[in-house]
Formats: C-alpha cells, structure tokens, sequence
C-alpha cells in the first residue's frame, strides 16, 4: 500500500529534531496539509509581526497603497499631519473594500454607498444614517492595524500582545547598522505568485546548496557561514569580496555603502525575519523576499530593492541599477520554478523525509522555529 504521505505525527517531527548529522526533512505534510497551513495561519501568521514596506514608498500625505495580508485587505497610508497609519481595507457599512493598488487622496470614498473617511481613518461622511439609533461616528471609523517601524522599514500584526517590534528583531538591528538602512530608499519591486507552500521559499532563501544548480547561469555556485543571532531572525553570510547583487563579476557596481563594518565587508547578509519575509544586505545595497502565505500549496513573492540616497541621486543611477533588477529577478523567478516542482514532487504517496546535509542547517532552524510556535518540539 502506497504510504501516508502527510504523516504529521510526533516521530516524523522528532526526526526532524535531532542534531542535524542524523536530521531528515520535514514531512511532506508540513507542506501539504490544509489543516496543518490553518493551524499555521492562527497560531504564527496572525501573532506575529510581518514585514509590509518601506516608510520612503509613501513620502507625502494622502499616498496610500493597498494590498492583501494574511488576515485580509490593508492599508497604509499618510495622514494629512504626516503619520503613517495602517488600517483594515474595508468600509465599517457593509464591508466593501475601500482602496485599491496605490495613490493619494485627502479622503477615502467607499465606492459602494459612498461612506467617506480622512486619511487618519476618522470617519467623514455616512449618508441617510440619521434615523439609526445609537450611531456612533468616532466608534465606527476604520479599524486600525498595528504598525511598528525599525530604520523605515515597516510591520504590522495581527496580535495587541505581540511583544514590541525591536525585541522581535533582537540583534538584527545592531548586525545592520553600518549599512544605514534607514538613509535607503525603494526604487523598485516585483510581485510573483508561487504554486508553493511559504515556507518553501524561506527555507530556499537560507542555504546556498542549491545555488550552483538552479542558478548554473546567473549568480553560480556560494559559499555561505551562519551567523549567530539573538531575536527572532535567522542569518547567513555569503562571502564575497564584491556585491553579488549583479549577475557579472565584471559588471560595474555601484559604490560601497561608506561606514560598512569590517564584517559588513565581507560579504552579503541573508536573513529571515520569523516567519515571513527575508531582508538581504550587500556592501552597496539592500534587497528583500517578503511573502504572503496564500493556502497551503500558494503564496505570494514579492521582491523589492533598495540603495542608499547618495547612488539614488547620482545622474546614471537608472543605468547603474537596471542590472541589479534584473538579477533580483531572474533569480527569483528561478527559484519560484524550482520551488514549484518541489510542492508537486511533495504530493508523491512515496514522499519520505530525507536526510539534511550540514549545508541545511539553517533550513532545519526554520522548521524547528515552526513547530516551536505551535507548541510541536
């Protein structure tokens, strides 16, 4: 008889569990069960804080941008005094989305029965609603999300207790801080939609393994070394004395962020930040795989890029750039392709768990991070 492929039972995950020489991979249930991707959804997705842009994408009041989250439609926007909030896509009537795509208004008009909000979410305007008894205007504003910033970079979740943004990213802050973050500016993004499970690409995001196969003819065989971290965040190193952030090594580069660290210098940071988004650090600039989980074999990739304020301004920072989004995104994409047969490979009923090379040991942390979050090991 064929074998019960989504095997979700304590042994598979205690093999999981052991130290890495004798590990084996998660069960193909980890990855393909609905219900298992549900119990993911209450228990991690909503509790914790996930990244959504960057502070710099809305400079001016009224810029707004929507978009989905794991726990429905959202939007950031900047209020007329200049603070950006975050707030529940949906109309406090009858729950007609609001907002689509990106803009700027100085009022959010509901398309549906025209209700009409400032942009700090206050209600404005609710025609015809005289009569109802008990109505309440500051009661029925938009629903806020809370929102927390580290150098520009912004999350929100789902969870009031979560703990503060800051101890989330323990030590992060402090690894990165010679690349200035804060002083960065997003100049380009990509959204990809991926037939996989989320953690598939956040696993394939920390081992450098598979790189001199899937990526034969772009960036090539690397070499990695893990980081030590403090917080709720992983971290690998690819060493390089250059940024790998072009396909060439030949290729021009732009200059090196100034004040990098000696660390900083040699080579590209790759983190996690629990659970879903990946924030990438070379010597000149930074990149980012943020994902949304979608259901249990779908999700959402998007890839954003940023550069410090000083090669934004430089009069060929087009034609300096052009290069880098063009390797984010050949790269991307052929992760997404690999990443895709893998979820369909997963669904085989003779699936059994491999064992872990001691180049996946980053791999093993996240699913270990997983099952910790919902109380498994």
């Amino acid at each position: 008889m064929p074998k019960d492929t989504s095997n979700l039972s304590p042994e598979a995950f205690e093999q999981a569990s052991v130290p890495l020489a004798t590990a084996r991979s998660m069960p193909a249930g980890f990855y393909t069960s609905p219900e298992f991707f549900e119990r993911e959804r209450k228990e991690i997705l909503l509790k914790n804080w996930f990244f959504v842009g960057r502070e710099d994408e809305l400079p001016d009041p009224g810029d707004y941008r929507a978009f989905d989250t794991v726990g429905g439609p959202a939007i950031l926007i900047r209020s007329q005094t200049g603070e950006l909030q975050a707030f529940a896509n949906f109309c406090r009537h009858r729950g007609s989305i609001l907002l689509e795509g990106k803009g700027n208004c100085k009022r959010i008009v509901c398309p549906y029965h025209a209700w009409s909000y400032l942009s700090d979410g206050t209600l404005y305007g609710c025609p015809d609603m005289e009569d109802a008894e008990g109505f309440d205007r500051v009661e029925n504003g938009l629903v806020p999300i809370r929102m927390e910033t580290w150098a520009g970079f912004i999350f929100l979740t789902y969870n009031d207790t979560a703990r503060p943004l800051l101890e989330h990213l323990g030590d992060l802050p402090a690894r990165m801080s010679s690349h200035r973050p804060d002083a960065m500016r997003c100049t380009w993004k990509i959204e990809l939609d991926c037939a996989c499970n989320w953690k598939l690409l956040l696993e394939n995001a920390m081992e450098t393994y598979h790189t001199g196969t899937v990526h034969r003819d772009s960036v090539g065989a690397q070499t990695s070394r893990t980081i030590a971290t403090r917080g709720d965040w992983l971290c690998i190193q690819v060493l390089s004395d250059r940024s790998i952030a072009t396909l060439q090594d030949d290729m021009p580069t732009l200059p090196r962020i100034d004040g990098l660290d000696e660390n900083a210098q040699k080579g590209t940071y790759f983190t996690v930040i629990h659970p879903t988004c990946q924030l990438v650090f070379a010597q000149d600039c930074m990149w980012w795989l943020n994902v949304t989980p979608r259901a249990h074999d779908r999700s959402t990739l998007e890839i954003g890029g940023c550069f410090p304020e000083a090669a934004v301004g430089r009069t060929d920072f087009v034609q300096m750039a052009a290069p880098y989004y063009e390797r984010w995104e050949i790269v991307g994409r052929e992760d997404m392709s690999i990443l895709e047969k893998q979820q369909r490979a997963l669904s085989s009923v003779h699936f059994c768990p491999g064992p872990l090379s001691g180049r996946d040991d980053q791999v093993q942390a996240l699913g270990l991070w997983v099952l910790a979050q919902l109380g498994v090991v």
